[in-house]
């Protein structure tokens, strides 16, 4: 087990989603991989990750969606989400944050800029 925060992501893209892991990884997080929005809730409920990174456009569960079942289990309420998609209208941002996102990122993103977030929403950079 490590001691350092373990971070779930979830995006269909292989690309963006080893950017996405490689990137935390080096910033000092453990992270976990999943593909899809069932697979998502599943890791999230196995492991109960400190911060979700997921993609809003998945198959079988939005990120919409799973944002909305993460918020409704008591055990998993309190879990930092950043919801990353391609959809930058203001609806779209608006839908995220009312789903109970804490950072809507636009795709293409900039890995820093996601690194940062990460470190915010999580109180600083891991030890």
């Amino acid at each position: 087990m490590s001691n350092r925060p373990l971070i779930l992501c979830a995006d269909d893209d292989e690309d963006i989603l080893s950017l996405v892991a490689l990137r935390l990884e080096r910033a000092g997080y453990e992270v976990m991989r999943a593909v899809d929005g069932e697979a998502a809730i599943a890791a999230a409920r196995a492991r109960r990750p400190a911060l979700a990174v997921l993609d809003v456009m998945m198959p079988k569960r939005t990120g919409y969606e799973v944002l909305v079942e993460l918020r409704a289990d008591p055990s998993l309420r309190d879990l930092k989400v950043i919801l990353l998609s391609a959809r930058v209208q203001e609806s779209d941002v608006e839908r995220g944050m009312d789903a109970g996102a804490d950072a809507y990122l636009a795709k293409p993103f900039k890995a820093p800029e996601l690194v940062a977030k990460v470190q915010e929403l999580l109180g600083g950079k891991p030890s």
